[in-house]
């Protein structure tokens, strides 16, 4: 049953093999999701990020590694008061390599804690992909249903003002009084009003699709159903607790801070390194002959080789407030897994109440919707026999569009609960949509490309804009295609065109014939 109130909503996963395909006039759930995946800046924002993040690994990893570094320099003799005995220049060459053997553990700390950071940041572009997804199903079923409503609203307008001009004709005959003319016509502007209102809200639905998809939503075709909708709260809560990104992020940047840690306590540690060093020096044919006499060549070349040990005796303390600093950073990340843990099991049980909800309301808004229609038939009946008012008319029909904006409005709050829901649970990102937009974007690509390299030179050039911009968009409109379905006949037919059989009119007598 949840499924058949659901399809008829505005719907969101698109794994079914069997949705609809889009054609060249209809926007398919499918094609906006799939652009947005594509194009939507806060996605290819976030995906830029997690790849500067990934850049965190192989840095770590440099600390490690040997470094070579090479020096020269050239000197000139200006003044000797040795008379010129020593050489006049010189010039020198020196390349060094350092190796790293011991560092307290500092780097493979410090590498630990980049890998799982990575990880971290894989989680939050899931999240981000998610939240970006639920954004583009609200926005599209928000237009769907305030499309639905400007039309609904069109169609009382045009009820309202055929019983008006009707109105207007019987009181020309003397078979109405002015205050039934003037209940049509109030109730005629009001219906205006409304439809004005209803415009405006469709045209903010329809700029914010174009915000979060990036294109005109065009004529928008119903999505298909949402499957693997939770029975309970407790099961939905089971699957957010083991799927849900923004707390599998949290749990990782804790563990990442348990590594800071001990990279912390390395700063106390002695470090041990191998070196090695060749320095070349010729001084360009500047010896003379009383120095070549006293042992000097023209150039020379040596060899060094050594291990460095340094052992901190004394720092200021400063290690120990850095231990101390990572382990309060480790006490709120704790604590951060704990609140997010709170605000999943929250979101997923509010998500959860919703749709529930929202299915009930569905429900008894059909139920609604059909009462309304036979209560509308039945008092424009009485009325053609004068035991009902116009009055009695205009309400029933305001209370048939209300419970059909509450039917619109509550199937499109149903299935955006529901993708809320699956959202929560960890299950409506790009691997679950069975998107059909080419080949997923997957960040251990990138990842894999950058974490063993060890050169200095080399990039990947200046970034190129890939979200696309909507400043050439033009300014969307409150249009709408007429639903031949929403011309109901019952609608259409005013009572003031049926023939009338007034009353006995127990009104006082009226001989200077004075309209009322």
């Amino acid at each position: 049953m949840r499924r058949i109130l659901l399809s008829t909503a505005a719907s969101a996963i698109l794994c079914l093999a069997g949705a609809t395909p889009a054609t060249a006039q209809t926007t398919t759930l499918r094609d906006a999701l799939v652009e947005a995946y594509k194009t939507n800046p806060t996605i290819t924002a976030q995906r830029a990020t997690q790849r500067a993040n990934d850049e965190n690994v192989p840095i770590a990893r440099a600390a490690g590694l040997p470094g070579v570094t090479s020096g020269g320099g050239y000197s000139e003799n200006l003044y000797d008061t040795a008379g010129g005995a020593g050489p006049l220049r010189s010039a020198t060459a020196r390349v060094d390599l350092s190796v790293p053997v011991y560092t307290g553990g500092a780097v493979r700390g410090s590498v630990r804690a980049a890998e799982t950071r990575v990880e971290a940041g894989r989680a939050t572009l899931r999240g981000t992909e998610a939240d970006v997804f639920t954004q583009v199903v609200a926005a599209y079923n928000d237009v769907i249903r305030d499309e639905a409503i400007v039309r609904l609203n069109q169609l009382n307008v045009r009820v309202l003002q055929t019983n008006l001009q009707a109105a207007r004709d019987r009181f020309e005959v003397g078979d109405l009084t002015r205050t039934d003319v003037a209940q049509s016509e109030a109730r005629y502007s009001l219906a205006e009003g409304q439809l004005r209102s209803a415009e405006a809200t469709l045209v903010g639905s329809r700029e914010t699709y174009v915000r979060v998809v990036g294109s005109p939503p065009g004529a928008l075709s119903p999505p298909p159903t949402l499957p693997n909708l939770p029975t309970d709260p407790q099961s939905a809560v089971q699957v957010a607790m083991a799927n849900n990104p923004d707390l599998d992020a949290a749990s990782k940047q804790r563990d990442a801070t348990r590594y800071d840690i001990a990279v912390a306590k390395s700063q106390r540690l002695p470090r041990v390194s191998v070196s090695v060093g060749s320095a070349y020096q010729n001084y360009l044919g500047s010896v003379g002959n009383q120095a070549a006499l006293a042992g000097f060549r023209n150039d020379s070349l040596g060899l060094t080789g050594g291990v460095n040990l340094s052992l901190p005796l004394f720092q200021g303390g400063r290690p120990a407030a850095q231990v101390r600093q990572a382990e309060a950073r480790r006490s709120a990340a704790i604590e951060q897994v704990t609140d997010t843990e709170r605000f999943v099991i929250a979101r997923t049980r509010s998500a959860y109440a919703n749709w529930q909800s929202s299915l009930q309301v569905i429900r008894s808004s059909e139920i609604a919707v059909d009462a309304n229609k036979l209560s509308l038939e039945g008092v424009r009946a009485e009325n053609s026999v004068g035991t009902r008012t116009i009055l009695d008319i205009l309400n029933a029909e305001q209370e048939l569009l209300n419970s059909q904006v509450t039917l619109v409005s509550a199937r499109r709050n149903a299935y955006v609960a529901g993708f809320a829901l699956l959202a929560a649970m960890g299950k409506a990102e790009a691997r679950d949509l069975n998107l059909d937009g080419g080949p997923l974007y997957d960040p251990v690509v990138n990842y894999d490309r950058v974490r063993r390299r060890i050169s200095d030179f080399g990039s990947d050039g200046e970034p190129a804009p890939v979200a696309t911009r909507t400043s050439d968009t033009a300014a969307q409109t409150p249009a709408v295609t007429v639903d031949p379905a929403l011309a109901d006949p019952a609608l259409q037919r005013p009572a003031a065109t049926m023939p009338a059989q007034r009353p006995v009119d127990t009104r006082p007598s009226n001989p200077a014939g004075v309209r009322r």
